[in-house]
């Protein structure tokens, strides 16, 4: 986990979510990813539902919130990008997968997997860099609906302007000495997140203020288009304590989605009954009645449910 991630509640941590059904994805390059599925609680699912974690946090992590959802009639699909969790090569070291492939190949796939299921729509919760990689998927219009929560690909002039030289000195620095060292970034170790994929791990330290710049010049026009293809409606929240999903982060991040109604949300802690949450707390049980309902009424029906705190 990130420092100055919250922990679950102790409750959660001694009690475990009724398991999903294991699956596999296989993506377009013979790498396989293990999620899970779970199934509507209704006859017939409304929709489906793909949580896309933050990086380097296990899909695990995220198991309440998809039971929840799935309580409420969606059929929804947690799964570890490549080199995380469930999808994590015997062999770090060495294996080449870098973060663009989590959008162009693992969302992708993802995306594939659960529109083979059904005709239903297809709605994406984006955690941080979850938020972003729907983007980079060539069927990225398939999208019906997205929801994000602190969206950001990691530019370090965005972060918070107090915890800005820790941040950067932290993963912009450190990290990326520390993976020339390993070979990967051994962040399990440091309780930094889990470890990463040096590819990753390299992306991030070095991203610059246009993400396009990460991929080849060839590339990057079909990179720009592919965002443009998003029509779906984004409502995109950011909460006031959270030092790397901060608002200019976050419009850095949906300005990509041209064709895409965003509407964003600034919330405070207080608005949903909490002293702090930062960019990791909103997946924890205790917002089961105030936070993950609220969201439920987007899925379900487009429902803004914050309008008096909208963002401009």
């Amino acid at each position: 986990m990130a420092e100055g991630m919250d922990l679950p509640l102790a409750e959660e941590r001694n009690s475990r979510p009724s398991e999903g059904a294991p699956v596999e994805i296989r993506c377009t390059d013979g790498v396989v990813l293990g999620g899970h599925i779970w199934g509507s609680s209704a006859a017939k699912a409304s929709a489906s539902v793909i949580i896309n974690p933050a990086t380097g946090v296990l899909a695990r992590y995220y198991h309440y919130y998809a039971r929840f959802l799935a309580a409420h009639g969606f059929d929804v699909l947690t799964y570890d990008y490549r080199g995380i969790g469930r999808s994590r090569p015997a062999q770090l070291k060495g294996c080449g997968y870098r973060w663009r492939e989590w959008g162009e190949k693992d969302f992708d796939a993802a995306l594939c997997f659960m529109d083979g299921r059904s005709d239903q729509p297809i709605y994406v919760v984006g955690h941080s860099i979850g938020g972003f990689l729907p983007g980079l998927s060539k069927h990225a219009g398939r999208i019906d609906r997205m929801l994000t929560m602190g969206a950001q690909y990691a530019y370090w002039r965005d972060y918070a302007p107090e915890h800005r030289m820790r941040l950067l000195m932290k993963w912009h620095v450190v990290m990326p000495v520390l993976t020339a060292l390993f070979g990967y970034f051994p962040g399990k170790r440091l309780g930094w997140l889990e470890d990463l994929p040096a590819g990753v791990a390299h992306e991030w330290s070095f991203r610059q203020a246009r993400m396009e710049m990460s991929h080849p010049a060839a590339e990057r026009d079909e990179v720009l288009a592919r965002f443009a293809a998003v029509t779906a409606p984004v409502l995109a929240v950011a909460m006031s304590d959270d030092e790397l999903g901060t608002m200019p982060a976050i419009r850095r991040t949906l300005a990509y989605y041209r064709n895409a109604k965003i509407s964003q949300v600034l919330l405070q802690p207080a608005d949903l009954g909490f002293k702090a949450i930062g960019h990791f707390g909103l997946f924890h049980a205790r917002h089961a009645e105030g936070f993950w309902r609220d969201s439920v009424a987007w899925l379900s029906h487009g429902i803004h449910p914050w309008p008096a705190q909208a963002s401009i």
